[in-house]
């Protein structure tokens, strides 16, 4: 097993020398995401259609069999093939049913064979021209393909602001990692923000990336076009309040207010929404409310939820992001259609 750094890895494919495997491993999805990204950059943008696979696992046809066959495909005009799986721990870290299963899984001595095992296989024996990535937020180790992985494949670590899985967490040295992300992040942006405001950010994330990006993410999209990022800034858009009213994003953006909207996005998908629901509810605004209140805005709104529509199921973004993105597009109350805008 070779244990590596986000930085390794983006160099070695910048040298066009990736690993036959890598096993990105953790909670900060964004960060595997991008990662995931950067390593399909390797094969040429044009050939990428033909070369690129990307599987999510659980899905009908992300097979473990289905995978590998698309593994040892030949690269057609390229010398490199990229196979991404995603949320790869439906496959390396399923549900156990019961303390029988766990016990059982003790060792793999006498674990029963499944499709996994051509997974297992294809780990040991991989193909030269293709990039296996799987991407997971938990693998179980004790499991053949578990074991295979850790021996076998690249494995890079992304805990976001722990030190690893299980770890004790330094609450102070996760705070200075946070504050560190937030300024970097609103300099990529062209702004600034006040000391405070990045403290508060950094104290509500705790060791949570994913809250931490979430924020961050708001906080962007609220005060876009501005020069600089203040405390009450963060105040309007980041809260600690954990209660969630079902309806209070229609209600906001019916009244227009972006931040509050926003917060409610959030509040929803920390609390366990499922997208897709929320963008029925979104469409139900705008048939039913937006089309009484103000009937000029609604062929705009139903430009921005037909597209939202079409991202989430192409996977083309995060879906947090492709929310919150609708969300501020409907909270204007001068939007536009792109075909209207020239776009």
């Amino acid at each position: 097993m070779a244990i590596t750094t986000t930085a390794a890895v983006r160099a070695a494919i910048a040298k066009r020398s990736p690993a036959p495997i890598y096993l990105l491993v953790g909670d900060d999805d964004a960060e595997i995401s991008h990662l995931a990204a950067d390593i399909a950059v390797i094969v040429e943008d044009e050939l990428r259609a033909f070369n690129v696979d990307r599987f999510y696992a659980g899905e009908k046809g992300a097979t473990p069999v289905s995978i590998v066959e698309s593994a040892r495909l030949l690269p057609m005009m390229s010398d490199r093939r990229v196979v991404v799986v995603l949320r790869g721990e439906r496959l390396l870290k399923p549900k156990r049913r019961g303390r029988a299963a766990d016990a059982d899984s003790e060792g793999d001595d006498d674990e029963p064979a499944t499709d996994l095992d051509a997974l297992t296989e294809y780990v040991q024996r991989p193909e030269p021209t293709t990039v296996l990535v799987i991407a997971a937020a938990d693998v179980d180790k004790s499991r053949r393909i578990g074991k295979a992985l850790y021996k076998h494949a690249t494995v890079v670590e992304c805990w976001g602001l722990k030190p690893g899985k299980g770890e004790r967490v330094d609450l102070r040295q996760a705070a200075r990692m946070a504050e560190q992300m937030v300024r970097k992040a609103v300099a990529e942006a062209g702004q600034q923000i006040e000391p405070p405001a990045v403290r508060l950010i950094a104290e509500r994330a705790g060791a949570e990336i994913v809250r931490l990006r979430g924020d961050l993410e708001r906080l962007l999209l609220y005060t876009a076009g501005r020069p600089k990022i203040t405390l009450a800034d963060v105040r309007e858009v980041v809260s600690a309040e954990a209660s969630h009213d079902d309806w209070a994003v229609t209600n906001a953006i019916q009244q227009g207010n972006t931040a509050e909207a926003l917060r409610q996005i959030g509040l929803a998908l920390d609390g366990g929404g499922v997208p897709y629901q929320i963008l029925g509810q979104l469409g139900w605004f705008v048939r039913e409310r937006l089309s009484a209140s103000d009937p000029r805005r609604v062929p705009a709104a139903v430009d921005a939820l037909f597209r939202t529509d079409l991202d989430l199921k192409s996977s083309a973004g995060d879906p947090r992001v492709l929310l919150e993105r609708l969300v501020v597009e409907l909270c204007r109350p001068g939007l536009q259609t792109r075909r209207g805008a020239g776009l």
